[in-house]
């Protein structure tokens, strides 16, 4: 059984993802949460990122809306039958989580990118706070990598939990943007959880007002968590539009 080792409300302050708005975010940090802990904490809306697992606790504003896709009804549009076309040629590997200067690297160059482009603040990682973000040695976490000719040009971190994945993070060569390497591993990710015997595949919060959380609406067919039960509750999770 997990232990919490600390348990608080963050204080309110500018929303990351809807301007003028304010937010705040409850937080847990526990030790040896095990993959069916995970999943009840999944059911409910919060997220994991290393040690900690979070969800919204904005007053008045609930537009951070929990999204899960069941993998069995899931069919891919279009556009994203192009991105799995595109990336056809790489090689795709899924295992535990590890840290070397190949993937030090290669979020370093993804990072520097989004810097440029959206005003990122510098977030330099060396290999442990590498290791501690990302899981590895984590009991859940798994890393999908993406390979072009051995060269490796995207990451994805996941949670495993026995009936479900869970995408947290992904990061990708900045030159291979053409190649919709994001879009290809929430795909993927459905494919390996279809074959697997999985339900669900989790991508976090839809944030309709953010276009970088908005695209989450574009994996359909999809559902979305009513409100945010607590652990000892039931949960209802409605069909997405």
């Amino acid at each position: 059984m997990a232990v919490e080792l600390h348990h608080f409300l963050a204080e309110e302050d500018d929303c990351d993802y809807l301007p003028k708005e304010r937010a705040t975010l409850e937080y847990r940090v526990l030790a040896d949460l095990k993959p069916d802990e995970l999943e009840r904490l999944l059911e409910r809306g919060w997220r994991r990122f290393g040690p900690v697992v979070f969800r919204p606790a904005c007053r008045g504003c609930h537009e951070c809306v929990s999204l899960r896709i069941p993998v069995a009804d899931f069919r891919p549009s279009r556009s994203q039958r192009r991105a799995q076309n595109r990336c056809a040629h790489l090689a795709v590997d899924i295992g535990p989580p590890r840290v070397d200067e190949e993937r030090l690297a290669l979020h370093a160059r993804w990072h520097a990118a989004r810097e440029q482009a959206r005003g990122w603040e510098e977030s330099p990682l060396d290999a442990v706070d590498y290791a501690w973000q990302f899981g590895v040695g984590d009991a859940c976490a798994r890393e999908v990598t993406y390979r072009e000719d051995g060269k490796l040009v995207g990451l994805g971190i996941c949670d495993d939990t026995g009936t479900a994945y869970s995408a947290v993070y992904f990061f990708h060569d900045p030159e291979r943007a053409r190649l919709s390497l994001g879009v290809n591993h929430v795909v993927t990710l459905v494919e390996r959880a279809k074959a697997e015997g999985k339900s669900f595949v989790y991508l976090g919060y839809r944030v309709m007002g953010c276009a970088s959380m908005r695209y989450k609406a574009g994996f359909r067919p999809h559902q979305l968590l009513v409100g945010r039960p607590g652990l000892g509750q039931s949960t209802e999770w409605r069909r997405g539009a």
